[in-house]
């Protein structure tokens, strides 16, 4: 009986450990993880806009800093001397712009003068024209009288005389008024070249937008000297000392954005079949492998970087030697968002973390207590 009971607690024994190890199996399978993972955040590279001398530096390797705090001022001498000569450009550009005006109205006057001339010499000819017909009719009546004995050979002179005058003084007229068109014709080319100098008029003049944007653009140059944290974050990396020459779009600092965190699992190709957004990770960290954390997956990769096939040396293709019996499975990187991280616990770039994802999850369960990925220490 006692080695009945012996074969029986044996077997019961080896029945839970298989029991045990097919549900860790199936959960594994069902579960994917893997301890290939980082931590990763935004990294903004803080980059000056102008170049000079640094004189201020405001924070230390590794500080925190909040968004809008210094970070370092450039000598800014040069920039408020710029911009002191493009205010004094914009003035003078005023000045000439008032002066252009002023020009404008006077040869709008000089037009009106021309004009008021063409109109005069115009009246003058119409007088004369019809001077000339009654000097022309009474030269015709005297020659009529004169034929029938009625009048004297010096009235019939004295007729023609003042038709001969009025038809001179009308030539004089006509040459007048062609000249009186040419002066219009001439205030009129020397209104519109001016006017073509002075340009669009008030704000839309070219030649005052110019130097305003001339005068904003040295304010900006003056304001970038002063460089400030776009994001909460962390000082990284930092190698500037107090009269180091930045150089303009050269990166000279790295700030990390601690509103950015997330974690990055490389998986398997055969574990990530069952593997969809939204499903629920557990993150456990390196550094700290007694706290997990909560996540969910954000996105999976579309691709890797392919080495098979690459370009090498004199443009042959490199080719990695394999068995063909042995079948590498290929890493796919998958995002997780974190969605609780313990105060106590800093993040920092670039650490390890184990990373499990339960694929009959989604972003709304959750879990009191979640459970630890495997760690590597294990």
């Amino acid at each position: 009986m006692k080695t009945y009971q012996k074969y029986l607690l044996t077997g019961a024994v080896l029945l839970i450990a298989t029991a045990a190890i097919l549900f860790k199996y199936w959960d594994y399978v069902t579960n994917p993880w893997t301890r290939d993972g980082q931590v990763r955040a935004e990294v903004i590279q803080i980059t000056p806009r102008v170049s000079g001398p640094i004189v201020k530096l405001a924070v230390r390797d590794n500080q925190f800093v909040k968004a809008g705090d210094p970070l370092f001022e450039i000598d800014p001498r040069t920039f408020e001397a710029s911009l002191a000569q493009a205010r004094a450009q914009y003035d003078k550009t005023a000045d000439n712009y008032l002066a252009q005006e002023k020009q404008v109205e006077a040869a709008k006057a000089q037009v009106e003068v021309s004009r008021a001339a063409v109109r005069q010499a115009q009246s003058a000819t119409k007088e004369l024209d019809s001077q000339i017909e009654k000097n022309k009719a009474e030269y015709e009546r005297q020659q009529d009288l004169v034929q029938k004995r009625a009048t004297s050979q010096k009235s019939v002179e004295r007729a023609k005389a003042n038709y001969e005058v009025s038809v001179e003084k009308r030539k004089g007229a006509v040459a007048g008024l062609a000249q009186a068109w040419a002066a219009l014709s001439q205030a009129e080319a020397d209104l519109e070249e001016v006017r073509a100098n002075l340009g669009a008029s008030g704000d839309a003049n070219a030649s005052i937008r110019e130097a305003r944007a001339a005068v904003r653009q040295a304010e900006l140059s003056l304001e970038f000297t002063r460089v400030r944290a776009p994001v909460d974050g962390y000082v990284t990396n930092l190698n500037l000392r107090l009269g180091s020459h930045s150089v303009a779009n050269q990166p000279v600092l790295a700030l990390v954005d601690v509103n950015s965190y997330w974690v990055v699992g490389f998986f398997k190709e055969t574990s990530i079949g069952k593997v969809r957004k939204g499903n629920q990770a557990i993150i456990t960290l390196m550094a700290y492998p007694d706290t997990p954390l909560e996540g969910y997956v954000d996105s999976l990769g579309w691709g890797i970087a392919q080495q098979d096939g690459s370009t090498g040396f004199e443009l042959l293709p490199n080719v990695s030697p394999t068995f063909e019996w042995i079948r590498l499975a290929q890493r796919v990187p998958v995002r997780i968002h974190l969605t609780g991280v313990p105060e106590e616990i800093p993040l920092r770039v670039g650490t390890t973390a184990s990373v499990l994802v339960r694929t009959a999850t989604g972003p709304s369960q959750t879990d009191t207590q979640p459970a630890a990925a495997p760690d590597r220490k294990k």
